[in-house]
């Protein structure tokens, strides 16, 4: 069995929780693509996942995986470690003062869903957004016209060099889909605030929501989320949809017929033809109105 020792000291890294070598992505993702990951770390908790941070030293690169919902794994695979904060990172309570304490690893629908058992509204658009805590934070993830920003107080983030901080909202300078979390910062939790609001009131928020993405959205698809980010004054969809983009297909990729914002692996495709599938749109969407649109969906990893 392979060993992963730091370059450093020339020691094994021991860790608590589960680490595997070449362990394959596409199981892991929403699309199903892609290639292998040379190290796989799931930590036991936080404190696993700083001890392995120190203990590494920089030795490789290391980046985070949620729910896989907003990234395509190139099919080269990733060089050096993916961590994924699994069950251990899932949990959501409350925690005084109208907030809910959340996992990094926490879904939106768990975190909507105990906010509404807590009696504490605000949070119903997270149910709207597929995905982990830590990658909303990251991301300042939003639906249906709220984001984190509006909701966020704090988080917990281990750095790469396995040092624990907290960050309030203030200091992520939150903009559209961007944070300035500090680079290579893992999110292994966030406090949100709620407002005291009827049960029944926000259930059916958090249904309204349901319904809406599964009329509009094609969840029963192998899919990614939203593909680009809108630009200011536009709809990307729509831009999309202008240009003659609607069910254009490379490969086994095809830009879904229900929702123009969305790509979609039809059975077979690689990350190569839904990368490309996203550059040909982004290329007919500047020529057709002169926008350019930009990846909301993260890319990572080597060409294969």
């Amino acid at each position: 069995m392979s060993r992963l020792r730091s370059t450093r000291t020339g020691e094994e890294i021991v860790v608590r929780g589960k680490l595997k070598s070449q362990a394959p992505l596409a199981p892991l993702v929403w699309f199903k693509s892609g290639g292998h990951a040379d190290w796989l770390f799931e930590p036991k908790d936080a404190n696993d996942l700083a001890d392995f941070l120190k203990q590494l030293d920089g030795t490789l690169p290391v980046w985070p995986l949620g729910l896989g919902s907003n990234c395509i794994i190139r099919d080269g695979g990733i060089r050096g470690v993916v961590v994924r904060l699994g069950k251990p990172f899932a949990k959501v309570e409350e925690a005084g003062e109208n907030r809910m304490r959340c996992g990094g690893g926490a879904s939106g629908i768990l975190v909507s869903s105990k906010a509404r058992d807590a009696g504490l509204g605000g949070l119903e658009f997270l149910r709207g957004i597929p995905g982990t805590v830590g990658g909303f934070v990251r991301m300042n993830g939003g639906a249906y016209g709220r984001e984190v920003s509006d909701v966020l107080i704090s988080c917990d983030v281990v750095l790469p060099s396995g040092e624990t901080q907290t960050l309030d909202a203030a200091e992520l300078n939150y903009s559209y889909r961007h944070s300035e979390l500090p680079e290579g910062a893992i999110v292994v939790s966030a406090l949100f605030q709620g407002t005291p609001a009827d049960r029944d009131a926000i259930q059916a928020e958090m249904d309204r929501i349901a319904q809406a993405r599964e009329d509009s959205q094609p969840l029963r698809s192998k899919t990614g989320g939203s593909t680009f980010k809108n630009p200011d004054g536009h709809k990307a969809w729509q831009l999309v949809d202008a240009a003659g983009c609607r069910g254009l297909k490379v490969g086994g990729a095809q830009v879904s017929e229900k929702h123009t914002n969305f790509l979609i692996n039809t059975g077979d495709a690689s990350s190569a033809d839904i990368e490309a599938l996203g550059e040909e749109v982004r290329r007919r969407v500047r020529d057709d109105s002169g926008v350019e649109l930009q990846w909301e969906i993260q890319r990572v990893g080597e060409k294969g």
